[in-house]
């Protein structure tokens, strides 16, 4: 599971200032449950992704990732997470098998356990066509599905998707989403952000709203709508943002 605790991430300013890209964030995930970052582009989803990958490290706060601690123990969340960011960059000239069997190798897996895997996953999403073509040849669909079966090879417990069908046809879309359900009927604890209101009802146990580098709301869509009095996800956001601004408006009028 993840457990997220007041954790912060800064970055400098030209005027040597810091920006505050992630204020304070707190939320949790369990193993068999899908839960949703939403928020705009640049309300700290992905950085706050990132930092859980272990790619950043944090100002403040802590994480662990089924267990481990992002900052003391990095290699074992390593060992224990799949992260799919959609910069992600591939290697242009290997094939995608050769790819994909490298990452695993790097992840300690046996070739015979590498190949079975790339089966299922091929299986999966549809990719015998493609597996043994050059991966500068490939559609943006057909990267973003070696991108997946790369970071889930080793079949880690815990996956983190920064919006994973961001920019894909409806069919990759929708291979993509199948493949995150069914990593919840196995038993693993998904993460993953979206801007898509619709995508985040389909998918989400819970929903964690995330603005400014701020939480605003955690809780599930019923949850939501009682709170609130809206019923569609997208009423239900600005809702929240909308409060959010306003106690802001409020604490600057004391001052």
């Amino acid at each position: 599971m993840i457990e997220v605790l007041n954790l912060v991430k800064e970055f400098p300013k030209k005027d040597g200032s810091l920006f505050r890209a992630v204020d304070g964030v707190s939320f949790s995930a369990n193993d068999g449950e899908i839960v949703c970052l939403l928020g705009v582009n640049g309300a700290g989803k992905t950085t706050t992704m990132r930092v859980l990958s272990t790619v950043f490290k944090p100002s403040g706060g802590t994480a662990t990732i089924q267990g481990y601690d992002i900052v003391s123990q990095p290699e074992k969340v390593r060992q224990n997470l799949g992260f799919l960011s959609g910069d992600t960059g591939l290697y242009n000239r290997l094939r995608a098998r050769e790819f994909i069997t490298y990452f695993g190798r790097l992840n300690g897996v046996s070739d015979a356990d590498i190949n079975a895997r790339m089966e299922e996953m091929a299986e999966l999403l549809d990719m015998h066509d493609f597996l043994d073509k050059k991966i500068d040849f490939l559609s943006s669909g057909m990267k973003q599905k070696v991108s997946i079966v790369r970071s889930i090879i080793h079949d880690p417990q815990v996956m983190i998707f920064d919006e994973p069908t961001s920019g894909l046809d409806i069919l990759t879309a929708r291979n993509i989403v199948s493949f995150v359900r069914d990593c919840k009927a196995n038993g693993k604890c998904v993460l993953f952000s979206t801007h898509i209101m619709r995508e985040a009802e389909r998918l989400a146990d819970r929903i964690v709203i995330i603005h400014r580098g701020m939480v605003l709301a955690n809780g599930t869509l019923e949850e939501f709508r009682a709170e609130t009095g809206q019923i569609d996800l997208d009423d239900i956001f600005v809702y929240y943002v909308n409060q959010s601004n306003m106690e802001e408006e409020l604490s600057a009028d004391e001052f």
